[in-house]
Protein backbone atom coordinates (compact mmCIF):
# COMPACT_ATOMS: atom_id res chain seq x y z
CA UNK A 1 0.00 0.00 0.00
CA UNK A 2 1.61 3.13 -0.79
CA UNK A 3 2.32 5.50 1.52
CA UNK A 4 0.20 8.52 2.19
CA UNK A 5 1.41 12.36 1.06
CA UNK A 6 2.07 14.42 3.59
CA UNK A 7 1.52 18.49 3.55
CA UNK A 8 4.12 20.30 4.91
CA UNK A 9 3.67 23.94 5.75
CA UNK A 10 7.20 25.90 6.09
CA UNK A 11 7.65 28.77 8.62
CA UNK A 12 10.12 31.43 7.78
CA UNK A 13 13.51 29.99 10.01
CA UNK A 14 13.32 27.10 8.07
CA UNK A 15 14.01 28.63 4.71
CA UNK A 16 16.90 31.25 6.13
CA UNK A 17 18.30 28.02 8.04
CA UNK A 18 18.41 25.87 4.49
CA UNK A 19 17.54 27.74 1.51
CA UNK A 20 17.21 24.30 -0.24
CA UNK A 21 14.58 23.27 2.47
CA UNK A 22 11.57 23.20 -0.12
CA UNK A 23 13.46 20.48 -1.94
CA UNK A 24 13.82 18.28 1.44
CA UNK A 25 10.55 16.92 1.87
CA UNK A 26 10.57 13.43 -0.66
CA UNK A 27 7.47 12.77 -2.60
CA UNK A 28 5.65 15.09 -0.09
CA UNK A 29 3.69 18.02 -0.77
CA UNK A 30 5.26 21.28 0.55
CA UNK A 31 3.53 25.04 0.91
CA UNK A 32 4.58 27.82 2.35
CA UNK A 33 1.60 31.17 3.38
CA UNK A 34 2.23 33.94 1.77
CA UNK A 35 2.76 35.58 4.92
CA UNK A 36 6.69 33.77 5.07
CA UNK A 37 6.97 35.54 1.33
CA UNK A 38 6.48 38.76 2.86
CA UNK A 39 8.87 38.24 5.43
CA UNK A 40 11.53 36.88 3.22
CA UNK A 41 11.33 40.16 1.36
CA UNK A 42 12.11 41.75 4.54
CA UNK A 43 15.46 39.56 5.04
CA UNK A 44 16.51 40.10 1.06
CA UNK A 45 19.39 42.94 1.80
CA UNK A 46 22.25 42.31 3.43
CA UNK A 47 26.18 39.94 3.28
CA UNK A 48 24.11 37.70 6.22
CA UNK A 49 23.57 34.10 5.46
CA UNK A 50 19.96 34.37 6.12
CA UNK A 51 20.11 37.46 3.49
CA UNK A 52 21.52 34.98 1.17
CA UNK A 53 19.05 32.54 1.94
CA UNK A 54 16.32 35.02 1.29
CA UNK A 55 17.39 35.34 -1.78
CA UNK A 56 18.10 32.23 -2.88
CA UNK A 57 14.56 30.73 -1.70
CA UNK A 58 13.25 33.87 -3.81
CA UNK A 59 15.00 32.63 -6.76
CA UNK A 60 14.11 29.17 -6.92
CA UNK A 61 10.26 30.10 -6.72
CA UNK A 62 10.47 32.26 -8.78
CA UNK A 63 12.15 29.78 -11.35
CA UNK A 64 9.69 27.23 -10.32
CA UNK A 65 6.50 28.89 -11.39
CA UNK A 66 7.34 30.18 -14.35
CA UNK A 67 4.70 31.84 -16.34
CA UNK A 68 2.28 30.76 -14.53
CA UNK A 69 0.69 30.85 -10.63
CA UNK A 70 1.68 29.79 -7.84
CA UNK A 71 -2.38 29.48 -5.93
CA UNK A 72 -2.16 25.55 -7.37
CA UNK A 73 0.01 22.84 -6.57
CA UNK A 74 3.02 22.82 -9.47
CA UNK A 75 5.37 19.76 -9.39
CA UNK A 76 9.43 20.48 -7.64
CA UNK A 77 10.17 17.69 -10.21
CA UNK A 78 11.10 13.52 -10.16
CA UNK A 79 10.66 11.71 -7.56
CA UNK A 80 9.27 15.28 -5.69
CA UNK A 81 5.91 16.55 -4.49
CA UNK A 82 3.96 19.17 -5.11
CA UNK A 83 4.75 22.85 -3.99
CA UNK A 84 2.11 26.26 -3.75
CA UNK A 85 1.61 29.43 -1.85
CA UNK A 86 -1.11 29.64 0.80
CA UNK A 87 -2.96 32.52 -0.04
CA UNK A 88 -5.81 32.17 2.89
CA UNK A 89 -5.18 33.11 6.23
CA UNK A 90 -8.81 32.94 8.16
CA UNK A 91 -9.93 29.15 8.70
CA UNK A 92 -13.59 29.35 9.50
CA UNK A 93 -14.02 26.42 11.81
CA UNK A 94 -11.70 28.40 14.30
CA UNK A 95 -12.49 32.39 15.54
CA UNK A 96 -8.78 33.53 14.21
CA UNK A 97 -9.63 36.54 15.51
CA UNK A 98 -10.25 35.24 18.85
CA UNK A 99 -8.23 32.58 18.83
CA UNK A 100 -5.29 33.48 17.33
CA UNK A 101 -5.03 37.64 16.16
CA UNK A 102 -4.43 37.89 12.10
CA UNK A 103 -2.24 40.76 13.12
CA UNK A 104 0.90 39.12 14.24
CA UNK A 105 2.66 37.16 11.40
CA UNK A 106 3.32 34.08 13.04
CA UNK A 107 -0.40 33.57 14.14
CA UNK A 108 -0.98 34.57 10.54
CA UNK A 109 1.37 31.10 9.17
CA UNK A 110 -0.58 29.19 11.73
CA UNK A 111 -4.33 30.49 10.31
CA UNK A 112 -3.26 29.10 7.13
CA UNK A 113 -2.16 25.52 7.95
CA UNK A 114 -5.28 25.33 9.76
CA UNK A 115 -6.94 26.64 5.47
CA UNK A 116 -4.90 23.93 4.36
CA UNK A 117 -6.33 21.34 6.39
CA UNK A 118 -10.06 22.83 6.53
CA UNK A 119 -9.87 22.56 2.65
CA UNK A 120 -8.49 18.64 3.15
CA UNK A 121 -9.90 17.09 6.52
CA UNK A 122 -8.52 14.20 5.70
CA UNK A 123 -4.83 15.27 5.12
CA UNK A 124 -1.95 14.85 7.14
CA UNK A 125 -0.64 18.56 7.41
CA UNK A 126 2.86 19.48 9.54
CA UNK A 127 3.62 22.27 10.37
CA UNK A 128 7.69 23.06 9.90
CA UNK A 129 9.62 25.37 12.20
CA UNK A 130 12.77 25.87 13.82
CA UNK A 131 10.54 28.25 16.27
CA UNK A 132 9.95 26.57 19.33
CA UNK A 133 7.40 28.66 20.51
CA UNK A 134 5.47 28.43 17.01
CA UNK A 135 5.62 24.67 17.34
CA UNK A 136 4.02 25.19 20.66
CA UNK A 137 1.26 27.34 19.74
CA UNK A 138 0.44 25.02 16.80
CA UNK A 139 -0.09 21.98 18.70
CA UNK A 140 -2.43 24.12 20.99
CA UNK A 141 -4.75 24.27 18.05
CA UNK A 142 -4.27 20.41 17.01
CA UNK A 143 -1.99 21.17 14.02
CA UNK A 144 1.10 18.95 14.03
CA UNK A 145 3.98 20.22 14.81
CA UNK A 146 7.85 19.34 14.05
CA UNK A 147 11.55 20.85 13.80
CA UNK A 148 13.09 20.82 10.78
CA UNK A 149 15.34 17.46 10.41
CA UNK A 150 17.53 17.95 7.54
CA UNK A 151 21.47 18.36 8.96
CA UNK A 152 20.41 17.49 12.33
CA UNK A 153 23.10 14.73 13.70
CA UNK A 154 21.64 11.95 15.33
CA UNK A 155 24.02 10.57 17.35
CA UNK A 156 26.82 13.12 17.50
CA UNK A 157 30.56 12.28 18.80
CA UNK A 158 30.08 15.99 20.36
CA UNK A 159 28.65 14.16 23.32
CA UNK A 160 31.56 11.48 23.14
CA UNK A 161 35.09 11.98 24.24
CA UNK A 162 37.27 12.32 21.33
CA UNK A 163 40.29 10.45 22.97
CA UNK A 164 40.08 6.49 23.53
CA UNK A 165 41.28 5.04 26.66
CA UNK A 166 42.67 1.32 25.72
CA UNK A 167 44.00 -0.51 29.06
CA UNK A 168 46.06 -3.36 28.96
CA UNK A 169 48.19 -2.56 26.28
CA UNK A 170 51.20 -4.86 25.99
CA UNK A 171 54.01 -3.13 28.19
CA UNK A 172 56.55 -4.05 25.55
CA UNK A 173 54.62 -1.82 23.06
CA UNK A 174 54.50 0.96 25.65
CA UNK A 175 58.31 1.06 25.78
CA UNK A 176 59.12 0.79 22.66
CA UNK A 177 56.55 3.86 21.88
CA UNK A 178 58.37 6.37 24.95
CA UNK A 179 62.21 4.87 23.00
CA UNK A 180 61.54 5.46 19.22
CA UNK A 181 58.71 7.64 19.37
CA UNK A 182 56.40 5.60 17.19
CA UNK A 183 55.51 1.64 16.42
CA UNK A 184 53.87 -0.18 13.67
CA UNK A 185 49.80 -0.44 14.50
CA UNK A 186 49.38 -3.72 13.72
CA UNK A 187 46.11 -4.39 15.67
CA UNK A 188 46.80 -2.62 18.32
CA UNK A 189 44.03 -0.17 18.87
CA UNK A 190 41.19 -3.03 17.43
CA UNK A 191 38.16 -1.56 16.73
CA UNK A 192 39.08 1.65 17.83
CA UNK A 193 41.33 2.88 15.10
CA UNK A 194 40.51 5.69 13.11
CA UNK A 195 42.36 8.73 11.05
CA UNK A 196 43.80 11.25 13.32
CA UNK A 197 42.52 8.94 16.67
CA UNK A 198 43.93 10.01 19.76
CA UNK A 199 44.26 7.38 22.47
CA UNK A 200 45.80 6.87 25.84
CA UNK A 201 47.46 4.08 25.61
CA UNK A 202 47.84 2.04 29.08
CA UNK A 203 49.34 -1.19 31.08
CA UNK A 204 48.76 -0.49 34.92
CA UNK A 205 50.08 2.54 36.13
CA UNK A 206 52.38 3.36 32.74
CA UNK A 207 50.99 5.01 29.70
CA UNK A 208 51.33 7.05 26.97
CA UNK A 209 50.15 9.50 24.81
CA UNK A 210 49.51 8.64 20.96
CA UNK A 211 47.54 9.50 17.56
CA UNK A 212 47.10 7.09 15.00
CA UNK A 213 48.96 8.20 11.75
CA UNK A 214 46.73 6.71 8.89
CA UNK A 215 49.39 8.05 6.21
CA UNK A 216 52.37 5.51 7.77
CA UNK A 217 49.92 3.02 9.72
CA UNK A 218 51.51 3.91 12.81
CA UNK A 219 50.90 4.91 16.57
CA UNK A 220 53.09 7.91 17.44
CA UNK A 221 53.89 9.56 20.65
CA UNK A 222 52.41 12.65 21.93
CA UNK A 223 54.50 14.80 24.46
CA UNK A 224 53.28 18.12 26.39
CA UNK A 225 55.53 20.75 24.77
CA UNK A 226 55.12 24.55 24.99
CA UNK A 227 54.18 26.04 21.82
CA UNK A 228 54.15 29.70 21.59
CA UNK A 229 54.79 30.22 25.62
CA UNK A 230 51.66 28.05 26.29
CA UNK A 231 51.99 24.12 27.57
CA UNK A 232 49.55 21.62 27.63
CA UNK A 233 47.96 21.25 30.88
CA UNK A 234 46.16 17.96 30.08
CA UNK A 235 46.13 14.91 27.83
CA UNK A 236 43.13 16.39 25.50
CA UNK A 237 45.30 20.03 24.78
CA UNK A 238 48.21 18.09 24.11
CA UNK A 239 46.32 16.10 21.35
CA UNK A 240 44.88 19.58 19.98
CA UNK A 241 48.24 21.20 19.43
CA UNK A 242 49.12 17.88 18.10
CA UNK A 243 46.50 18.85 15.91
CA UNK A 244 46.47 22.37 15.43
CA UNK A 245 50.57 22.27 14.52
CA UNK A 246 50.42 18.92 12.09
CA UNK A 247 50.62 20.60 8.46
CA UNK A 248 48.48 17.35 7.09
CA UNK A 249 45.69 17.89 9.06
CA UNK A 250 43.94 21.02 7.41
CA UNK A 251 40.90 21.05 9.27
CA UNK A 252 40.51 20.88 13.20
CA UNK A 253 37.34 20.83 15.38
CA UNK A 254 37.63 21.59 19.26
CA UNK A 255 35.19 21.12 21.07
CA UNK A 256 34.60 21.94 24.94
CA UNK A 257 33.09 23.78 27.85
CA UNK A 258 34.22 27.14 28.84
CA UNK A 259 37.73 27.60 30.10
CA UNK A 260 39.24 24.63 28.51
CA UNK A 261 41.50 26.52 26.15
CA UNK A 262 40.13 26.54 22.83
CA UNK A 263 40.63 29.66 21.55
CA UNK A 264 43.81 29.83 23.81
CA UNK A 265 45.42 26.48 22.00
CA UNK A 266 44.36 27.55 18.36
CA UNK A 267 45.52 30.59 18.36
CA UNK A 268 49.13 29.74 19.84
CA UNK A 269 49.96 27.09 17.62
CA UNK A 270 48.92 29.45 14.41
CA UNK A 271 51.41 32.10 16.34
CA UNK A 272 54.16 29.41 16.36
CA UNK A 273 53.40 28.78 12.20
CA UNK A 274 53.08 32.04 11.26
CA UNK A 275 56.01 31.51 8.97
CA UNK A 276 53.63 28.94 6.78
CA UNK A 277 50.57 31.64 6.56
CA UNK A 278 51.03 34.76 5.24
CA UNK A 279 47.73 35.72 7.78
CA UNK A 280 46.05 34.84 10.67
CA UNK A 281 42.71 35.41 11.14
CA UNK A 282 40.50 34.99 14.18
CA UNK A 283 36.48 35.51 13.50
CA UNK A 284 33.66 35.07 15.75
CA UNK A 285 29.50 35.00 14.64
CA UNK A 286 28.03 37.81 16.38
CA UNK A 287 25.23 37.01 18.12
CA UNK A 288 23.33 40.33 18.79
CA UNK A 289 22.06 40.90 22.49
CA UNK A 290 18.28 40.27 22.90
CA UNK A 291 18.09 39.32 18.48
CA UNK A 292 18.62 43.15 17.70
CA UNK A 293 21.06 44.04 15.11
CA UNK A 294 24.45 45.99 15.79
CA UNK A 295 22.76 48.40 14.05
CA UNK A 296 20.75 49.37 17.16
CA UNK A 297 24.31 50.07 19.25
CA UNK A 298 25.99 53.21 19.49
CA UNK A 299 29.37 54.39 17.30
CA UNK A 300 30.60 53.36 14.18
CA UNK A 301 31.44 49.46 13.34
CA UNK A 302 34.74 48.83 15.19
CA UNK A 303 32.63 50.68 17.90
CA UNK A 304 29.42 47.99 17.55
CA UNK A 305 31.94 45.31 17.41
CA UNK A 306 34.34 45.59 19.91
CA UNK A 307 32.44 44.09 22.74
CA UNK A 308 32.21 40.90 20.54
CA UNK A 309 35.13 40.98 19.94
CA UNK A 310 37.16 41.24 23.39
CA UNK A 311 37.62 37.21 24.34
CA UNK A 312 39.81 36.98 21.13
CA UNK A 313 42.03 39.94 22.13
CA UNK A 314 42.13 38.84 25.56
CA UNK A 315 43.78 35.45 24.29
CA UNK A 316 46.14 37.37 22.37
CA UNK A 317 46.86 39.87 25.43
CA UNK A 318 47.58 36.67 27.29
CA UNK A 319 50.18 35.15 24.85
CA UNK A 320 51.92 38.39 25.32
CA UNK A 321 52.02 38.38 28.36
CA UNK A 322 53.99 34.75 28.54
CA UNK A 323 57.18 36.75 27.38
CA UNK A 324 58.79 39.95 28.54
CA UNK A 325 58.55 43.68 26.01
CA UNK A 326 61.82 43.19 25.00
CA UNK A 327 61.43 39.66 24.13
CA UNK A 328 61.45 38.27 20.83
CA UNK A 329 58.14 36.54 20.48
CA UNK A 330 56.58 39.59 22.43
CA UNK A 331 57.75 41.94 19.37
CA UNK A 332 57.43 39.65 16.77
CA UNK A 333 53.50 39.60 18.06
CA UNK A 334 53.03 43.65 17.65
CA UNK A 335 55.20 43.48 14.26
CA UNK A 336 51.88 41.04 13.15
CA UNK A 337 49.58 43.46 14.36
CA UNK A 338 50.79 46.11 12.93
CA UNK A 339 51.20 44.58 9.56
CA UNK A 340 48.04 43.42 9.60
CA UNK A 341 49.34 39.97 9.61
CA UNK A 342 46.90 38.67 12.83
CA UNK A 343 42.94 39.73 12.45
CA UNK A 344 40.42 40.02 14.72
CA UNK A 345 36.67 40.35 13.25
CA UNK A 346 33.48 39.62 13.18
CA UNK A 347 32.70 36.51 10.70
CA UNK A 348 30.43 38.68 8.79
CA UNK A 349 33.31 41.52 7.93
CA UNK A 350 35.09 38.75 5.81
CA UNK A 351 32.32 36.68 4.16
CA UNK A 352 32.55 36.32 0.25
CA UNK A 353 36.31 36.00 0.72
CA UNK A 354 38.52 33.10 -0.79
CA UNK A 355 41.06 31.79 1.60
CA UNK A 356 44.58 31.11 0.89
CA UNK A 357 47.69 30.92 2.89
CA UNK A 358 45.94 31.63 6.01
CA UNK A 359 45.09 29.97 9.06
CA UNK A 360 41.34 30.41 10.00
CA UNK A 361 40.55 29.93 13.65
CA UNK A 362 36.75 30.40 14.12
CA UNK A 363 35.60 30.91 17.69
CA UNK A 364 31.71 30.04 19.35
CA UNK A 365 31.32 27.87 15.73
CA UNK A 366 28.43 26.45 17.78
CA UNK A 367 26.24 29.31 16.84
CA UNK A 368 26.63 28.99 12.96
CA UNK A 369 24.11 26.47 10.77
CA UNK A 370 25.41 23.86 9.03
CA UNK A 371 25.13 25.92 5.61
CA UNK A 372 27.44 28.53 7.20
CA UNK A 373 29.89 25.46 8.06
CA UNK A 374 30.18 24.82 4.32
CA UNK A 375 30.43 28.35 3.17
CA UNK A 376 33.26 28.71 4.95
CA UNK A 377 35.52 25.70 4.49
CA UNK A 378 34.55 25.77 0.45
CA UNK A 379 36.40 29.12 0.44
CA UNK A 380 39.83 27.34 1.44
CA UNK A 381 42.50 27.98 -0.89
CA UNK A 382 45.88 26.43 -1.04
CA UNK A 383 47.65 26.16 2.08
CA UNK A 384 44.89 26.95 4.98
CA UNK A 385 43.90 25.34 7.43
CA UNK A 386 40.85 26.19 9.28
CA UNK A 387 40.05 25.63 12.99
CA UNK A 388 36.73 25.60 14.42
CA UNK A 389 36.14 25.80 18.42
CA UNK A 390 33.24 26.26 20.25
CA UNK A 391 30.59 24.39 22.71
CA UNK A 392 27.88 22.19 20.97
CA UNK A 393 25.72 22.61 24.48
CA UNK A 394 26.19 26.41 24.65
CA UNK A 395 23.65 27.67 21.79
CA UNK A 396 23.49 31.57 22.00
CA UNK A 397 21.40 31.51 18.37
CA UNK A 398 17.35 31.31 18.57
CA UNK A 399 16.82 27.99 16.02
CA UNK A 400 19.99 26.05 16.38
CA UNK A 401 20.48 23.72 19.22
CA UNK A 402 22.96 20.88 20.26
CA UNK A 403 21.96 18.50 17.26
CA UNK A 404 21.28 21.29 14.42
CA UNK A 405 24.37 23.71 14.41
CA UNK A 406 26.95 23.77 12.39
CA UNK A 407 29.63 22.33 14.87
CA UNK A 408 28.12 19.35 15.62
CA UNK A 409 27.47 18.98 12.05
CA UNK A 410 31.04 19.49 10.78
CA UNK A 411 32.05 16.72 13.89
CA UNK A 412 29.52 14.33 12.26
CA UNK A 413 29.78 14.31 9.22
CA UNK A 414 33.85 14.60 8.67
CA UNK A 415 34.81 12.22 11.59
CA UNK A 416 37.23 9.49 10.35
CA UNK A 417 38.55 11.80 7.09
CA UNK A 418 41.93 11.92 6.77
CA UNK A 419 42.08 15.68 6.44
CA UNK A 420 39.82 16.45 9.79
CA UNK A 421 40.68 16.19 13.35
CA UNK A 422 38.30 16.76 16.84
CA UNK A 423 39.28 16.99 19.69
CA UNK A 424 36.77 16.93 23.08
CA UNK A 425 38.31 19.09 25.79
CA UNK A 426 36.69 17.95 28.87
CA UNK A 427 38.76 19.47 31.92
CA UNK A 428 38.80 23.04 32.66
CA UNK A 429 42.02 24.78 33.01
CA UNK A 430 41.12 28.51 33.96
CA UNK A 431 40.51 28.37 37.61
CA UNK A 432 39.75 26.23 40.13
CA UNK A 433 36.24 28.33 40.44
CA UNK A 434 35.51 28.37 36.92
CA UNK A 435 35.57 24.33 37.66
CA UNK A 436 32.85 24.53 40.39
CA UNK A 437 30.55 26.72 38.16
CA UNK A 438 30.88 24.14 34.98
CA UNK A 439 30.37 21.46 37.31
CA UNK A 440 27.96 22.17 39.67
CA UNK A 441 25.90 25.54 38.11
Amino acid sequence: MAKKKKTFVLDTSVLLHDHQSITNFGANNVAIPITVLEELDKFKIGNDTKNFCAREVIRFIDKLSGNGGLQNWISLGSKLGNFCIILENHPRELDAEIVYSPGKNDHKIINAALCVKEKDPKAEVVLVTKDINLRIKAKALGILSEDYETGKVVNTDADEPSSNTIEHIDSEVIRHIFTKGKIDEEGILGNKKTNNGYYILKNGKSSSLAVYNQWTDQIERIEKEFVYGIKPKNAEQAFALNALMNEKIKLVALQGVAGTGKTLLALASALEQNKHYHQIILARPIVPLSNKDIGFLPGDANDKVGPYMEPLWDNLKFIKAQFGENEKKHKSILEMEEQGKIVITPLAFIRGRSFSNIMFIIDEAQNLTPHEVKTIITRAGENTKIVFTGDVNQIDTPYLDENSNGLAYLIDRLKGQELFAHVKLEKGERSELANLANELL
